[in-house]
């Protein structure tokens, strides 16, 4: 499959994996606890193990969260989650890591597209990726996972998402770094871009219909632009 540049007139962004670098904070903090263990570990390293771990539980951990949104229980969840973050002991701030050069990246296809983000995530902690990288202002709006009643891998939140924008689904171009991501652009009739600087697999997010899969989410403005005959 390849993309119809010409049907392109909005982007929407996941977060996790496609404008946050989670899976390399997610390992840095999983090796951490396996240190103690590191001997079990070739030359006593324990990332790899803790990048294989953390890809491996992508899949798992998604269908659990689709089962939970599928019975809607993820509001419940989300509540009880913001109940104890206010009443739980002040800690350190959340840690944040952007993709390299995913900034600039935005920047330069801000002029040219309107922008919003359709993640998974909690509302809070997706704001404070925004803000903590003053990218919120790129946006004109933000779809977490309680904007919608089902939140992806069903359409509904690029659907909203594409009438805040102003333009049709079909108009839309959703880039994420999992087949969830791929498979909800699909299911909203958008195109769709797979990200290898996340969880996800190239084989993985060709197979569930990616149109395009680039290394990083920093080469979009490269894809975008048109050839010069």
């Amino acid at each position: 499959m390849t993309l119809d540049l010409s049907r392109i007139k909005a982007l929407c962004f996941d977060v996790d994996g496609t404008l946050s670098d989670t899976d390399d904070l997610w390992t840095a903090k999983l090796a951490g606890w396996l240190k103690p263990l590191r001997f079990l570990f070739p030359h006593h390293d324990p990332r790899r193990f803790a990048r294989w771990a953390i890809m491996a539980a992508e899949s798992p951990g998604n269908l659990v969260y689709q089962t939970l949104d599928w019975a809607r229980l993820d509001d419940d969840l989300a509540r009880l989650f913001n109940w104890y973050a206010r009443r739980r002991p002040r800690r350190t701030p959340h840690k944040f890591a952007i993709i390299p050069q995913v900034h600039e990246a935005l920047l330069a296809l801000h002029p040219r597209y309107p922008l919003s983000v359709v993640s998974a995530r909690d509302q809070a902690t997706t704001l404070a990726f925004l803000d903590h990288f003053e990218l919120r202002g790129l946006f004109q709006c933000v779809a977490t996972s309680q904007t919608c009643e089902y939140t992806k891998p069903y359409p509904h939140p690029i659907l909203w998402a594409a009438g805040q924008m102003g333009v049709q689904p079909h108009e839309v171009l959703m880039i994420g770094d999992t087949t969830v991501d791929i498979r909800a652009g699909l299911a909203a009739g958008a195109q769709t871009v797979g990200v290898l600087c996340g969880f996800g697999d190239e084989r993985e997010l060709r197979r569930a219909g990616a149109h395009c899969v680039l290394q990083s989410t920093a080469q979009l403005p490269q894809i975008l632009t048109p050839p010069v005959e």
